[in-house]
């Protein structure tokens, strides 16, 4: 697509949204879990790119086409987050990109 996976403006880094998708264009599918750790570690290859990383992030935005979800979603944050989470937004959205379940977008700051 014609953006960019991450823009560093002054001391903060703003990434694209991200879905479940692997370095080598697969598709992760079928297991929330896993989808969502995806999302997070591609988050987190942006920031390394930038010279930050995922402790940097202060605000995530989750989009997800189906909020009973959030439950396991809170399960993976305490996994990446276990010390001052940041800040977040949980949506219910009607689509996302390749009919995804959950796309993540997140502020951070540069180090």
């Amino acid at each position: 697509g014609v953006y960019s996976q991450g823009v560093e403006a002054g001391n903060l880094i703003f990434t694209s949204g991200q879905i479940p998708l692997t370095q080598k264009g697969e598709l992760i599918k079928n297991d929330f879990k896993l989808e969502s750790m995806q999302v997070i570690k591609n988050i987190e290859s942006i920031l390394n790119q930038s010279g930050s990383k995922l402790s940097d992030i202060v605000k995530i935005t989750v989009y997800l086409t189906d909020l009973s979800l959030f439950p396991e979603l809170n399960g993976v944050f305490e996994q990446f987050f276990k010390n001052d989470p940041p800040a977040r937004s949980a949506v219910e959205v009607k689509g996302l990109p390749m009919g995804v379940r959950i796309e993540m977008e997140a502020i951070a700051l540069k180090k």
